[in-house]
């Protein structure tokens, strides 16, 4: 594991032009809640969210790949404008080279934030690979970058401000609200 400040980490995320999101665990806490009635229910980070636009706005793609399958995810992908989503089990490494296949990006072009182990197909791959602090063991060592902050509290602002730091469009993006 290398450490965010390490400049090889600054070269990998300086390539990025889609960023791969996971849901549970990384976009929210990892915690499930159910209603009365048994629908599933999340709770999604704001600030995570505007980090997201952000990268949109710089020209970065960003996409969802998720074994969970969930309306809920699928209104919060629209909500944010994520064009690329994929629901439902544990092989994610299909839809993985179906989105690359689609763009026409190269596996060093993309980034992707997980927090365990079928995340690894796709961790192993990328050429930024991002886990959460409580991601599984054998995700932590696989990694190029963990976050500080956990999955639902801020990790993906995180590492997306990074992003943009890396590729130099960072302050392009704050710009219009630093006036």
């Amino acid at each position: 594991m290398r450490k965010a400040y390490d400049l090889g980490n600054v070269a990998r995320a300086a390539k990025v032009k889609l960023f791969i999101f996971d849901v549970d665990g990384v976009l929210t806490d990892g915690s499930l809640h159910y209603g009365p009635e048994g629908e599933m229910m999340k709770t999604f980070n704001v600030q995570d969210g505007l980090g997201i636009k952000l990268l949109q706005e710089a020209g970065i793609k960003t996409a969802i790949i998720s074994a969970r399958r969930s309306a809920v995810v699928v209104a919060r992908a629209r909500d944010l404008g994520i064009e690329f989503v994929h629901q439902g089990g544990h092989d994610k490494l299909t839809p993985f080279k179906d989105l690359l296949s689609k763009t026409g990006l190269t596996e060093e072009e993309v980034a992707f934030i997980g927090d365990d182990v079928v995340d690894l197909p796709i961790l192993s791959r990328v050429g930024f690979a991002v886990a959460v602090p409580n991601a599984r063991a054998d995700v932590l060592s696989r990694v190029h970058h963990v976050t500080e902050a956990h999955g639902g509290r801020g990790a993906v602002r995180e590492v997306c401000e990074f992003v943009l730091r890396a590729t130099g469009n960072y302050d392009k993006v704050m710009a219009q609200f630093l006036v």
